[in-house]
């Protein structure tokens, strides 16, 4: 019994050499996700063109979030709406609390106020829908 925990415990040259493979790989990982969504310097071995177009691509789901969660910041904000988030999520990355979140903390980062959510019925065509459905 003594044997078979010793040998547990040993690492062969190829258990280590696995780890190795493993801590490479996250930190690829890490410095792709870093220049994704923080601005980060881009990784060796991937398309510089590709990587900016993802990068925007991510940005603008973003900034459809933001405009969803805080319709009145975007309102406010109008045209410069767009310009103004890019500035803002080019360096920085999505902040705890999900969509809204990053509403606040956009919202913090221009200095406005951010009005609560609203709390009326949902606009659009899901509005109508739940308005036609039966109640019974």
């Amino acid at each position: 019994m003594p044997d078979d925990h010793l040998a547990k415990e040993r690492t062969s040259p190829d258990d280590h050499a696995a780890d190795q493979r493993r801590q490479r790989l996250a930190d690829a990982q890490r410095g792709l996700l870093a220049a994704l969504v923080a601005g980060g310097p881009l990784p060796e071995g991937f398309d510089p063109v590709r990587l900016r177009i993802e990068a925007a691509g991510l940005i603008a789901k973003r900034r459809g979030l933001v405009a969803r969660s805080a319709p009145d910041l975007a309102i406010r904000l109008g045209s410069r709406f767009a310009a103004l988030f890019t500035e803002y999520a080019e360096r920085r990355p999505k902040p705890p609390g999900g969509s809204l979140g990053d509403a606040r903390a956009f919202a913090d980062w221009l200095g406005l106020p951010l009005d609560p959510p609203p709390t009326g019925p949902p606009p659009g065509r899901w509005a109508r829908f739940l308005r036609r459905r039966p109640t019974s």
